[in-house]
């Protein structure tokens, strides 16, 4: 199946693996290149050499185009950006944050730039900005989705800009690809369902609980990580999204994520207190969450650890390899195109 997409990316199928923390290792991104599509690697948990140790892993295990993510927002994302760019990779997917200058270092070495976005003023920015595509992150996606269904959304950019979409939220099967292309998507971006395959490293216990749960049973909060996401709804996780983090919690978690990230601490956490009391407790937020989000993916641990996950996961019920997976979606595409036509419209 060709589209928009594929021919910009040099991929031959419109599915596409984001980069999910923990989740999206060289080996799931290798395996998602090897079936086809396109892996972005995630880097939000990686220091800079350890980015670069992963990208140069990737291509151990596959020659085909791969991504890197970039979550600006975060500490180190400007560094781990770096070493993608340096280690000229050959798609730069970035977020929550101005990618003017990722778009022109990319576009010097022949690489792509997707720029993910969940309204339309964020598509035409991204649009004068540059960038080759546009990551549309709806409503039903884990984490950081939009505040519209990807049912509006789609077509609403799709309206809004030219470039080439990936629809994110709520895609799992070859039914949701075909539903998106009607949308104006030109690709999917599956990772709650990529997350539920073989080559993914979510805890055997982890991949069970998705299994068994409903496209209701996620909850959606700002008070996890300090912006509006989607997690699986267990104990931990109504207790993590039960109230906002205070600035002194906020001060002591942000000591801890300093020390971690090699951040001068005095500066971080006085500095925070006195000028910047929002950004002092974003960043403490994106700490803790990160270690909870670890301890499920990793651990299997879900007393204390939180699962990032999309309503995706209520139309997945099994754990194939991704090729099986890529293979099973473009056959459910071609039988749901098939009935489609036989519609007298």
């Amino acid at each position: 199946m060709q589209t928009a997409i594929t021919r910009l990316l040099d991929i031959q199928r419109p599915l596409i693996c984001p980069g999910m923390s923990y989740i999206a290792t060289p080996e799931l991104v290798a395996a998602v290149g090897n079936a086809g599509g396109l892996g972005i690697l995630a880097t939000g948990p990686l220091t800079p050499e350890l980015t670069r140790q992963a990208i140069r892993r990737v291509r151990e295990l596959s020659d085909r185009p791969f991504g890197v993510g970039c979550t600006l927002m975060m500490p180190g994302a400007k560094e781990n950006a770096m070493v993608a760019l340096e280690e000229r990779v050959p798609v730069i997917n970035f977020s929550l944050g101005k990618g003017d200058w990722l778009i022109e270092r990319a576009h010097a070495y022949g690489g792509k730039a997707i720029a993910t976005v969940v309204t339309e003023k964020h598509a035409h920015s991204a649009e004068a900005s540059g960038a080759d595509a546009l990551l549309v992150t709806g409503h039903e996606a884990a984490a950081h989705g939009g505040a519209v269904t990807s049912l509006a959304l789609i077509p609403a950019i799709r309206k809004a800009s030219a470039l080439p979409i990936i629809a994110a939220g709520g895609f799992a099967d070859g039914q949701g690809l075909i539903a998106a292309l009607a949308l104006g998507a030109d690709a999917v971006a599956m990772g709650t369902r990529l997350a539920m395959s073989k080559e993914s490293p979510v805890h055997q216990r982890t991949k069970e609980m998705i299994r068994q749960r409903g496209v209701a049973d996620t909850l959606y909060s700002k008070n996890f990580d300090g912006l509006w996401c989607r997690v699986m709804d267990t104990p931990a996780a109504r207790q993590a999204t039960r109230k906002p983090l205070s600035l002194l919690a906020a001060a002591w978690r942000a000591s801890a994520a300093a020390r971690k990230l090699g951040m001068p601490i005095a500066k971080v956490v006085l500095g925070g207190l006195l000028s910047q009391p929002q950004a002092l407790r974003q960043l403490a937020q994106f700490g803790a969450a990160t270690e909870s989000i670890r301890l499920a993916i990793e651990d299997g641990d879900h007393n204390k650890g939180v699962q990032l996950i999309g309503q995706a996961q209520g139309l997945i019920d099994d754990v194939p390899s991704v090729a099986e997976l890529f293979e099973r979606i473009l056959t459910e595409a071609h039988t749901c195109r098939q009935r489609l036509a036989t519609l007298d419209l």
